[in-house]
């Protein structure tokens, strides 16, 4: 009766809380909802609808959880049989999703995925909805994860992946177990095999890495929000890294290749590819094309100067946002705080294979037993995040991959590789 009676407090605690929230109050603490007393699949009491009904919400998902995200959705709309809820879910890409709503945030939808880099500029254009659920979400989900969508103390989004990152793949049949280990053993095995390795050399997001694991790292953005920071680092070290990635590629210029990732899944299937650079909206694809021989690991190392270096990655969140122009703030939050919740993760681990941001969810035995979260976490500790990013990092960054690939590079000349290096960095600090 104790326990009961407590639930019930809790809830008017929360239903007094959320009285606040609106579609015009972001920023306004009153949104937080101190505690929730959410049940373990994220339902809450209907109490905290108010007199929001006859609902219309629109939802964006990436296009490979469309079907899943439906499903979720028609579940949270089972949950409340007496409220009518109508909830229309389209496909938009995560990337996209943030453009759209500085766009026109009044035609896009109440609730949309999100990468932690867009955060800022979301919360900067007064666009993204607070959290209302925070103490729910911090008390649920990896430090990390809140502390990329926290912005002068105040929780902006929903976690809803500890993932957003890319590893290694491969046919267990193409790379010898234990060569997994080594960019050289890999590309050798690929070219033995006569297989492709592929990655997205002329992409920001991965050509990051180029640069990364030299020990040039972004460092967060200077005071005035807009210029990027980078580490302190070894302008030598940098150099001879990506003077190592360049002779690679021209060195198993038969064998690498440089395509967006979605050909490597398809390469497997058709048996083309040996291995690549992949992330987990491919795990599905990449899994059901090689079977039994699907394997997945943290990124090699590169041999740079007789050094075994760890290859250092972009690594990030994804979240849910709340729309602050939705027309149903109070039902727009709490269905993010549903999709977000231990119940919808298991199933999103389950059965796309990404990341949980939920602890509980991320000691479960479904996340144990595969190999793709495995290797994203493991990989997630050699990483820098994706968070506090100039809007301008991604083109030259992509464009340096670009030239470490381009067959008139030459790998040995450090001059080149120098001004190419000073060039990017000016490039993405030029504001």
């Amino acid at each position: 009766m104790k326990k009961v009676i407590a639930g019930v407090l809790a809830v008017m605690m929360t239903a007094a809380a959320f009285a606040g929230c609106g579609a015009s109050n972001t920023g306004s603490s009153a949104t937080e909802a101190q505690s929730s007393g959410t049940a373990s699949n994220g339902a809450v009491d209907a109490s905290m609808f108010g007199e929001e009904d006859n609902i219309k919400l629109k939802v964006w998902g990436p296009d490979k959880s469309v079907d899943l995200l439906k499903q979720q959705c028609d579940a949270f709309i089972a949950l409340y049989p007496e409220k009518k809820i109508t909830i229309d879910v389209v496909a938009q890409g995560e990337n996209d999703a943030g453009t759209q709503l500085l766009n026109d945030a009044s035609t896009a939808a109440d609730v949309f995925g999100i990468p932690s880099d867009q955060i800022n500029k979301l919360v900067n254009a007064k666009v993204l909805q607070e959290v209302a659920f925070a103490d729910d979400v911090k008390a649920n989900n990896s430090q990390g994860c809140v502390e990329a969508a926290t912005i002068d103390g105040t929780l902006y989004a929903y976690p809803e992946t500890a993932d957003n990152g890319y590893y290694l793949v491969y046919d267990k049949s193409v790379i010898k177990e234990g060569d997994e280990a080594k960019f050289e053993t890999i590309l050798e095995d690929c070219k033995t095999a006569g297989k492709k390795f592929i990655m997205s050399a002329g992409d920001g997001f991965y050509a990051c890495m180029f640069t990364f694991t030299g020990g040039c790292k972004t460092d967060g953005l200077e005071a005035d929000g807009a210029t990027q920071k980078f580490t302190d680092y070894k302008e030598d070290e940098v150099i001879a890294t990506m003077q190592a990635f360049s002779k690679l590629f021209h060195d198993y210029s038969g064998t690498f290749q440089s395509l967006e990732v979605s050909n490597i899944s398809s390469g497997f299937a058709s048996g083309t590819c040996g291995a690549g650079i992949d992330g987990t909206w491919d795990a599905t694809a990449n899994e059901s094309a090689l079977g039994d021989n699907y394997g997945a690991a943290k990124l090699p190392t590169i041999n740079v100067n007789g050094e075994d270096k760890q290859i250092i990655s972009m690594f990030g969140y994804k979240y849910i946002g709340v729309n602050a122009a939705s027309k149903f703030p109070r039902t727009a939050q709490i269905l993010a705080n549903y999709l977000t919740g231990e119940e919808c993760q298991t199933q999103r681990a389950d059965k796309l294979g990404w990341g949980p941001s939920n602890t509980k969810v991320a000691e479960s035995d479904t996340v144990k037993n595969s190999a793709t979260i495995t290797a994203i976490l493991a990989q997630a500790e050699n990483s820098v995040p994706q968070a506090d990013l100039a809007d301008q990092f991604w083109d030259p960054m992509g464009n340096l991959g670009n030239q470490l690939i381009a067959e008139k590079t030459d790998p040995s000349d450090a001059a080149y590789m120098k001004q190419l290096l000073k060039d990017t960095l000016s490039n993405i600090q030029d504001v």
